[in-house]
C-alpha cells in the first residue's frame, strides 16, 4: 500500500469524495464495502489488472452489449447458515441461492471463447471457478419455482398431502352441510363461517349459540356473534390439524436433508456471491469513467508524471453539471525535471493544478482510470506526501509556520525516489526572507533525495532559484490582466507574476497610495515581478499569434487541396478529350476507306457496262489523284512517327507534340485555357489543345564504326 502523510491526505485532496461517488454506483453489499475500503496500491501487475478490468468494462458500456452478471441480493449470511452443520434453510432463501446460481452459469456461457480473447482481464474475474449445474438441479428435485417443497420431495410427504387432501374434502363437505342445516334454523349471522386457530367455525348469533352443539372458541367485539365448532367437524378438525403437523415436520426434514447435501457447496456459492460483486464494482468503476470521461493512461514501474490535458475529476463533474468549461493541465515531470515550482496570482488556480496531479495519481493507483489523455504516462510512487497550509490567520501565525516547520521535516527526513510531494505556499507564515530561505534549503533537500513534486510560491527567490537549479522548474498560472480574469491555464518553464501592483491598478486604487507602495519594494524585486509580468503579456500574444498561424497554416493546406482537386479535373477533361480525338481520327480513317472501297468496285462495275471507256477513266483519274494526295500525308506521316514517339500524357508548358492535321512537330511554349502556342520552327502556331498529340523523339541506333 501506499504510505500516505499526513494522515489526512486522503481528505486534503478529496479522494474520499471519489470514494463517494463510486459507493453511489454499486449495487450489491459486496462492491460498496468494497469501495469503501478503496486501497492505494504500489504493485503494478495489480494496478494493471484493475485498471484494465475497468477498461474492458467500460468499453462494453459504449457498445451498449449486455453484460449478464444482474444478481444485487444480499444473502452471505444465508449461504454463511448452509455451511453450518444441521442448520435449516427455506423455500425462499433457497430461490435466492438458485438465482445467484442461474445468473452465474449466465455471466460463464457468457465469457465465450471470443469474448475471453476480448477481455481478457474480465476473464481473470472467473478464472479460479466454475459454474455446478448440480445446485440448481438438485433445488428443482426438491422444490417448485415458488419455493414450496413439492409432494414428490418424499414418500411419506406424498402420502401425508394425499390423506390431508381427503380429510380437507370431507371436512368441508360436512361443514357446508353444517351450514346450511343452520342457515335454514335462522342461526347463522352475516359471515357463516370463519377460522380460529386453524378450525374451521361457523358464526351464529350469540342468542342461539346454545342451540348448537360444539365447541365454542370465542365471540366478536360486539357480542353479537359466537364462533362455534360444530360437534360432527370435531374429529374431522383434529385429523387435518394432526396432518398439518406431520406435513410441517417432514417438510422440514426434507428441507434439513437439502441443507445438508448442498453444504458442500457453500464455499463455491460464497465465491459466486464475491464474483457477482466484483463485476458490480468492475462495472460501478466503468460508470465512474465514463462520467468523468477517463481512461486508461501508459503505466510505468518507475517514478514518472507525464499527464497531457489532465482534469480535476470533481471539478470536471462540477463544470459538466453547471455547463462550464474546465481547463486541462499538462505537465512532465522526469528524472531531469522532478520538482515543479509554481507560481501566479491568488485564486489562479495553482492548488487546482496541484491537486489535479495529487488527485489522479491516487485514482490511477487505486485501479480507477482517470480522466486524462490516453497518451499520458504515469508512473507508480511508493509514497504520498502533502501539505496545504492556512496561513492566513495572524492570531495563529507562529503555530501555523512551526506547523509548517514540522511537516517540511518529516518530508526531508523520509522523502526518496519514489516519493511524490505537494506543499502549497512553501515557506509562507513567516518574515519573507527567513521563510524564503529556508524554502529554498528544504527544496534543495528534496531534490537532493530524488523525490517528486509540485511546490506553489509568491516568493520570488524561489521562482529564481527554479530557474537555475538542475531538477527543478519554474511553471506559471497565466493570468489575463486586461480583464483581471485567471485564466487557469499552466505554462511551464517559466515563473508568474503576482500581479500586485496591475490588481490594484485596474480595481481603482489611488496612484498616490500605489506609487509609495512601489517606494516600499526593493527595486531589484519590483523589476523582477514587471519583468515577469511583461513575460507573461508577451508569452499570450505570442500564443495568440501561434493559434493564427496554425488556422492560416490550415487554411493554406484547404487552399492547397482544393487546387490540386481543380487541377486534377483539368487534367482528366484533357485526357477525356484526347481519346474522344484519338477515336474521332480513327472512325474517319475507317469511313474513308469504306468509302473508296464502295468508289472502286463502281468504277469496275461501270468499265464492264460502259461503252465510254473515256469517262471511265477520267473518274478514275480524279479518285486516284485524290487518293495520291492522301499517299503524300501518310508518307508525311509514317516519316514523322518513325522519329517520334506519341505519348499518351498532358499536354504541358515544354511538352513536344504534333498537330493531328499536317502532322508537323514543334514545343508547347504557353497553354491559354483549351488552348496553346506551339513552336514549329521559327513559327508560333495557335491551336486547339485538343489537335495536339504529345510525342517524344526516338533515338536512332548507334552504328559500330
Amino acid at each position: 500500500m501506499m504510505r500516505l502523510y499526513p494522515e489526512s491526505a486522503l481528505t486534503q485532496l478529496e479522494f474520499d469524495k471519489i470514494k463517494e461517488l463510486l459507493g453511489a454506483l454499486c449495487n450489491t453489499d459486496f462492491s460498496k464495502n468494497k469501495s469503501n475500503q478503496l486501497r492505494i496500491h504500489t504493485r503494478k501487475d495489480f494496478i494493471d489488472r484493475e485498471l484494465r478490468q475497468a477498461y474492458e468494462y467500460k468499453l462494453i458500456l459504449q457498445q451498449q452489449q449486455y453484460f449478464p452478471a444482474d444478481f444485487t441480493a444480499n444473502i452471505a449470511k444465508d449461504i454463511k447458515l448452509l455451511s453450518i452443520p444441521g442448520a435449516l434453510l427455506v423455500g425462499e432463501q433457497w430461490m435466492m441461492i438458485k438465482k445467484l446460481t442461474e445468473s452465474m452459469g449466465t455471466v460463464f456461457r457468457w465469457f465465450d471463447n471470443e469474448r475471453r480473447m476480448a477481455f481478457p482481464a474480465l476473464t481473470q474475474v472467473l478464472s479460479d471457478s466454475y459454474y455446478e449445474k448440480l445446485i440448481v438441479e438438485m433445488i428443482n428435485e426438491v422444490l417448485d419455482d415458488a419455493g414450496v417443497v413439492l409432494d414428490n420431495a418424499s414418500p411419506e410427504l406424498q402420502k401425508i398431502r394425499m390423506n390431508l387432501y381427503k380429510k380437507r374434502n370431507e371436512l368441508r363437505r360436512v361443514f357446508e352441510k353444517m351450514v346450511q342445516k343452520m342457515a335454514k334454523s335462522g342461526y347463522t349471522a352475516d359471515i357463516d363461517e370463519s377460522f380460529s386457530n386453524g378450525r374451521r367455525v361457523i358464526a351464529v348469533f350469540s342468542e342461539y349459540k346454545r342451540q348448537v352443539k360444539g365447541i365454542l372458541h370465542g365471540e366478536s367485539d360486539s357480542r353479537k356473534t359466537a364462533f362455534i365448532e360444530p360437534e360432527e367437524t370435531i374429529e374431522l378438525n383434529n385429523d387435518v390439524f394432526a396432518l398439518e403437523n406431520e406435513e410441517i415436520k417432514e417438510v422440514q426434514k426434507i428441507l434439513r436433508a437439502l441443507t445438508a447435501k448442498l453444504s458442500v457447496y457453500a464455499p463455491l456459492l460464497q465465491q459466486y456471491i464475491q464474483i457477482i460483486g466484483e463485476f458490480d464494482f468492475i462495472k460501478a468503476k466503468a460508470k465512474l469513467a465514463i462520467n468523468m470521461n477517463a481512461h486508461l493512461p501508459n503505466v510505468l514501474d518507475k517514478a514518472v508524471v507525464q499527464l497531457i490535458d489532465a482534469y480535476h475529476p470533481l471539478l470536471y463533474l462540477y463544470n459538466k453539471d453547471s455547463g462550464k468549461k474546465t481547463i486541462p493541465v499538462s505537465i512532465h515531470l522526469d528524472d531531469k525535471h522532478r520538482i515543479l515550482v509554481i507560481s501566479g496570482p491568488n485564486a489562479g488556480g495553482k492548488t487546482v493544478t496541484m491537486k489535479t496531479i495529487g488527485l489522479n495519481q491516487m485514482m490511477l493507483q487505486s485501479g480507477l482510470l482517470v480522466p486524462v489523455h490516453p497518451d499520458s504516462q504515469m508512473g507508480i510512487f511508493k509514497q504520498l506526501y502533502i501539505h496545504i497550509g492556512d496561513t492566513q490567520s495572524l492570531q495563529f501565525e507562529l503555530s501555523t509556520y512551526s506547523s509548517h516547520l514540522m511537516h517540511m521535516k518529516h518530508f526531508m527526513e523520509n522523502a526518496n525516489g519514489k516519493t511524490l510531494f505537494f506543499i502549497d505556499e512553501l515557506g509562507s507564515g513567516s518574515d519573507p526572507n527567513l521563510g524564503g530561505a529556508f524554502a529554498e534549503v528544504i527544496m534543495e533537500e528534496l531534490g537532493r533525495k530524488h523525490s517528486f513534486g509540485v511546490v506553489t510560491t509568491h516568493y520570488l527567490n524561489l521562482k529564481v532559484m527554479a530557474n537555475h537549479t538542475q531538477g527543478i522548474l519554474n511553471g506559471a498560472m497565466q493570468f489575463d490582466e486586461v480583464n483581471l480574469q485567471p485564466m487557469y491555464k499552466l505554462i511551464i518553464g517559466k515563473p508568474g507574476s503576482s500581479y500586485t501592483f496591475a490588481i490594484a491598478e485596474r480595481i481603482g486604487l489611488p496612484k498616490n497610495l500605489i506609487n509609495r507602495a512601489r517606494k516600499l519594494v526593493e527595486e531589484d524585486h519590483f523589476k523582477l515581478d514587471r519583468l515577469l509580468n511583461r513575460t507573461e503579456q508577451d508569452l499570450q500574444h505570442l500564443e495568440k499569434e501561434k493559434k493564427e498561424l496554425n488556422r492560416l497554416m490550415k487554411e493554406n493546406e484547404r487552399l492547397k487541396k482544393e487546387m490540386e482537386q481543380v487541377m486534377n479535373k483539368e487534367r482528366h477533361i484533357q485526357q477525356v478529350e484526347l481519346l474522344k480525338n484519338q477515336n474521332k481520327i480513327t472512325e474517319e480513317r475507317l469511313l474513308y476507306l469504306k468509302d473508296m472501297e464502295r468508289k472502286l468496285r463502281q468504277i469496275v462495275l461501270d468499265w464492264k457496262k460502259s461503252e465510254n471507256k473515256n469517262e471511265v477513266i477520267k473518274n478514275l483519274q480524279n479518285l486516284l489523284f485524290k487518293q495520291k494526295e492522301t499517299i503524300v500525308v501518310n508518307k508525311l506521316a509514317k516519316k514523322v512517327d518513325k522519329k517520334y514517339k506519341e505519348l499518351n500524357t498532358l499536354v504541358e508548358i515544354g511538352t513536344l507534340v504534333k498537330l493531328k492535321k499536317n502532322y508537323q512537330v514543334g514545343e508547347v511554349k504557353e497553354i491559354r485555357g483549351k488552348r496553346a502556342i506551339v513552336q514549329i520552327g521559327a513559327l508560333p502556331i495557335n491551336v486547339e489543345l485538343t489537335d495536339l498529340i504529345p510525342v517524344e523523339k526516338i533515338p536512332e541506333p548507334e552504328t559500330n564504326s
